[in-house]
């Protein structure tokens, strides 16, 4: 019998919740929403909703299901928490980005790059799912990739400067990860009109089927599908 999956996506300014991938609900979370609410403000917020397990996507870098590295959007206490259950449900806790990269793919090498506050990325190839910290990189005058291809680097930038620096990092990126293609996706995306050579784009819908996918099993066993590389 398949599982009924409740996605939790954890952002610095909600949390929203998706028992499909068009029916959702959403509290608010902020710089002084700690790990102790989640339970309580969840509770309320799935009333009449019916699910077997729970994925949860951070704004961080997660190593076996545990916040290795503090958000920035979100207080301290998050860093180091870990949550086997929730609800009484079991729970598997992947990076934001590539839950949404994870619902994204449709084959091939694919490297996921989401426009947002930051630069979410994730690499996938055949059954392996491998978060990036591709922000991180040394860009301009001193500054990371993500200060550019960020929300920051739009706001300095303006639009269309801003379009060309995220064209230029499709061409470099690509071809650095030898990929077959990349998926655009987080709210910035939408700014793009037609996408660049090489890129196409994603949809935080997918985020849904990407927390329905941590739970695939292969064919015949009890063994995860995919494998997330952490």
């Amino acid at each position: 019998m398949k599982k009924k999956i409740l996605v939790v996506d954890i952002g610095g300014t909600h949390v929203k919740l998706m028992i499909s991938a068009k029916e959702k609900r959403k509290f608010n979370s902020g710089a002084k929403f700690q790990p102790k609410q989640l339970a309580a403000e969840m509770e309320a917020a799935v009333e009449g909703w019916n699910f077997d397990a729970i994925s949860i996507g951070f704004p961080s870098v997660v190593h076996g299901g545990k916040i290795v590295k503090k958000p920035n959007n979100l207080p301290a206490p998050w860093l180091g928490w870990t949550c086997p259950k929730l609800l009484g449900k079991p729970v598997r806790i992947i990076n934001d980005a590539a839950m949404q990269a994870l619902g994204s793919y449709h084959g091939g090498r694919m490297l996921f790059l989401g426009l947002g506050t930051g630069l979410g990325s994730t690499l996938i190839w055949a059954r392996n799912v491998l978060p990036l910290e591709l922000g991180d990189l040394p860009y301009t005058d001193g500054s990371m990739i993500e200060d550019t291809l960020g929300k920051a680097g739009l706001e300095k930038l303006g639009k269309k400067a801003w379009q060309r620096e995220v064209e230029n990092a499709v061409v470099r990126l690509k071809r650095a990860f030898v990929a077959d293609y990349v998926v655009l996706g987080g709210g910035n995306a939408k700014l793009f009109e037609k996408m660049p050579a090489g890129a196409e784009a994603g949809s935080n819908r997918n985020a849904y089927l990407g927390g329905c996918r941590l739970w695939e099993t292969q064919a015949g066993t009890r063994r995860a599908k995919w494998n997330i590389i952490s």
